[in-house]
Parts: structure tokens; sequence; C-alpha cells
């Protein structure tokens, strides 16, 4: 799996310098972006605090676990069901 190279705490905080008013092509510089990073950044957490975006991401990796969960039991459902339905 690919490592993320900037933490939640930093992109919040490059996201509250860009909200101040530093410009887009230096601060992009000065953290080693692109301005579509930046921009992705703004879309996904714009408007949130440190907290809430950790526990925006545990809900997310949550979510990715219990949709496994369903696809899972279902698989077995059907295989069940297969079997089922040859022995009568």
């Amino acid at each position: 799996m690919k490592r993320k190279r900037f933490s939640v705490e930093q992109i919040v905080a490059v996201l509250k310098q860009a909200e101040v008013g530093v410009p887009v092509a230096e601060l992009i510089r000065q953290v080693g972006i692109t301005e579509q990073t930046l921009y992705r950044w703004k879309k996904q957490y714009k408007g949130l605090e440190t907290d809430q975006v950790r526990q925006f991401k545990q809900l997310q990796e949550e979510n990715g676990r219990l949709k496994r969960l369903v696809a899972e039991l279902t698989l077995d459902k059907t295989m069940l069901q297969d079997v089922l339905a040859k022995k009568l």
C-alpha cells in the first residue's frame, strides 16, 4: 500500500494557510505539492477541523469494512442456496 506523505494534521494546516491568504503558488512550492493536490484536499477537507477529519477517515474505513463483510455474507448465502437447491 502506498504510504502517504502528509498526515491529516499537516493537510489541515496547509488548508488553513490557504484560507488565511497565502498565495497558492507560494504555498504549493513551500509544501512541495501540485496545485491539483491542493484543490483535491480543499474539496475533500474544506471547513473541517483535524478531529473531524480523523473521525471522517475512521467512518470511511469502518464503512469499507462493513461493505466487505456484507459482500462476504452475501456470497456465503448464495453458495448455501445453490447447495440447497442441488440437494433438492
